[in-house]
């Protein structure tokens, strides 16, 4: 009896442990989708962006990537200085603006939100969808 109540216990633990692991895991999900988006903007790549953007097919919308491709395109790594995920931790589903503060060698810092949308639970999984993307606003500014 004793050995049916161990080998229980850990089968339980291993489970909640799999669903932590994986609620975690869309958290780095998100921030490397955002990281993503932001290098193929430094890269001034507006095509590339458009592609993970799955959101932005209207004329405002592809006006403003094309705008920060041209304006923020810069050579050298991408940093993060600062992410605030809107969806950080969520349970199911949920969409909001992450702000996120970059910037690349010798340029200042730039702030922009990335509207995110998580679906799906921690049981069955999540996945992450980048929606939009703002032009950048001020340092000290909060995502709408």
């Amino acid at each position: 009896m004793k050995r049916v109540l161990i080998a229980a216990g850990i089968i339980v633990f291993l489970a909640i442990s799999f669903v932590i692991a994986r609620w975690l895991s869309s958290d780095t999900a998100e921030r490397s989708a955002v990281v993503e988006l932001l290098r193929d903007q430094a890269r001034g790549d507006a095509d590339a962006m458009l592609t993970r953007l799955e959101d932005c097919r209207d004329p405002p919308c592809v006006a403003i990537v094309r705008e920060n491709a041209k304006r923020l395109k810069a050579p050298g790594e991408v940093k993060v200085a600062l992410f605030q995920s809107g969806t950080l931790h969520a349970l199911r589903e949920k969409t909001k603006p992450s702000r996120v503060v970059w910037f690349t060698p010798g340029k200042l810092t730039t702030v922009q939100c990335v509207l995110v949308r998580r679906t799906g639970n921690v049981l069955t999984g999540t996945s992450v969808s980048l929606l939009r993307v703002s032009a950048p606003i001020g340092r000290e500014s909060s995502c709408p």
